[in-house]
C-alpha cells in the first residue's frame, strides 16, 4: 500500500441530510468491503440542524468513520477544504450526501486515478433528475467554464462525485464557493491530467435540493470571473490595470490636445470661438484622463501588495531529488 495510510478517503460534505446518511454509509461500506479497499469516510457537517451530527457521532464507533462539525453553515467549499485537510487516502473521493451520487462508481474512479494516471476524474451526469431551474443554469455555466478554463473535455464541472490523487487536494485551496471550479484550480496548480467519467445520477430520495438555480447561475459566473482574473493577473496586476490606465490616459490627453488646438486655431485666425469649458468633449477627455490615472495607480498598488504577499513565491513542486 506504499506510503499512503489508506487506499481511499471518501469526503462527504452535508447540510441537513439525516435521512440519507445511514443508507449512504451502509452503501459505501458494502462497496469498500466487496473490493477489499482500506478506506476512511469523512463526514463534514456544515452546520446541520436536523440531527445529522448525532448520527455521525454514532457512526464514529466504526474506526473507518470520522466527522467534522462546523459551528454554523459556511458552505460546501469550506467543508471540502476541511475534509481535504484531514484526508490520508491515496485517492480522495468526494460525493454529496443526498444519495444522488452512487458509491458503486468508486472502484472505477479509483482505477482511473491509480492505473490510467489521471490527477482528477470528474463525474458527468448525462441523465439528470434535477428540476429545469437547476439543469438549465448548469448547462450555461458549464459551457462558459469550458471556454474560460480551457478544460474542454469536461461536461459537468460542478458534479459532486469526483476522484483525486491525494497530492491534488493537498495542493489546492478551496474557499468561498470555488468548489464549482476544482478542476480549474487543479489545472492552475499544475495537475493537467483531468478526465471524465459518465456516472449514474439518481433522483433525490429525501428532502429537497439546497442549491437554487438562479443563485448558482449568478454566483457561478462571478466566481469564474474572479478565478480567471486571479489566475491571469493575480501576481501581475500592473499588466492589466497599468495597460488600461495608460491607454485611457493617452486617449484623454490626445482629446484634450485636439480641443485646445481647435481653440488656438480659432484665436490665431481671429475667428470667435466658444470657451473650451463649454465643449462636452473637454469634460469627456478630462474624465478619461482621471480614470486612466486611477487605473494606473490601482495597478501600482496591486503590484506592491502582490510583491509583499506571503504567498508570492508559493509554487507547487511535484518532485525533489
Amino acid at each position: 500500500m506504499n506510503e499512503y495510510s489508506k487506499e481511499i478517503s471518501v469526503v462527504v460534505p452535508l447540510f441537513n441530510e439525516a435521512e440519507s446518511l445511514p443508507e449512504l454509509l451502509a452503501w459505501i461500506k458494502r462497496v469498500m468491503e466487496a473490493h477489499q479497499f482500506t478506506y476512511e469516510v469523512i463526514f463534514v457537517d456544515d452546520g446541520s440542524t436536523d440531527g445529522s451530527w448525532s448520527l455521525i457521532e454514532q457512526f464514529a464507533a466504526d474506526d473507518h468513520v470520522h466527522g467534522i462539525k462546523f459551528r454554523r453553515n459556511y458552505g460546501k467549499s469550506p467543508a471540502l477544504f476541511c475534509g481535504f485537510r484531514q484526508a490520508v487516502g491515496r485517492v480522495v473521493i468526494t460525493m454529496d450526501a443526498d444519495l444522488q451520487d452512487s458509491p458503486d462508481e468508486i472502484p472505477e474512479l479509483y482505477r482511473m486515478i491509480t492505473e490510467d494516471g489521471y490527477d482528477l476524474v470528474s463525474g458527468y451526469k448525462q441523465k439528470r433528475y434535477d428540476p429545469l431551474s437547476k439543469t438549465l443554469p448548469t448547462k450555461l455555466f458549464n459551457a462558459t467554464a469550458r471556454k474560460v478554463s480551457g478544460i474542454h473535455n469536461l461536461h459537468d464541472f460542478n458534479c459532486g462525485l469526483k476522484a483525486y490523487r491525494l497530492e491534488v487536494v493537498k495542493s489546492i485551496e478551496v474557499y468561498g464557493e470555488m468548489h464549482r471550479y476544482i478542476p480549474y484550480l487543479a489545472k492552475n496548480a499544475g495537475f493537467g491530467r483531468i478526465g471524465e467519467k459518465v456516472v449514474h445520477h439518481q433522483a433525490r430520495k429525501f428532502g429537497k435540493t439546497k442549491f437554487g438555480g438562479l443563485n448558482r447561475f449568478v454566483n457561478g459566473y462571478l466566481d469564474l470571473v474572479s478565478l480567471w482574473f486571479l489566475n491571469s493577473f493575480g501576481l501581475k496586476p500592473m499588466h492589466v490595470f497599468g495597460f488600461l490606465g495608460s491607454v485611457m490616459f493617452f486617449l484623454g490627453f490626445i482629446a484634450v490636445v485636439i480641443v485646445g488646438a481647435t481653440k488656438l486655431f480659432h484665436l490665431w485666425n481671429g475667428v470667435p470661438a466658444p470657451l473650451v469649458t463649454q465643449s462636452p468633449y473637454f469634460y469627456i477627455a478630462l474624465t478619461t484622463m482621471i480614470l486612466g490615472t486611477q487605473l494606473f495607480v490601482a495597478g501600482f498598488l496591486g503590484e506592491l501588495i502582490s510583491r509583499n504577499s506571503e504567498r508570492r513565491n508559493e509554487y507547487h513542486i511535484e518532485k525533489e531529488i
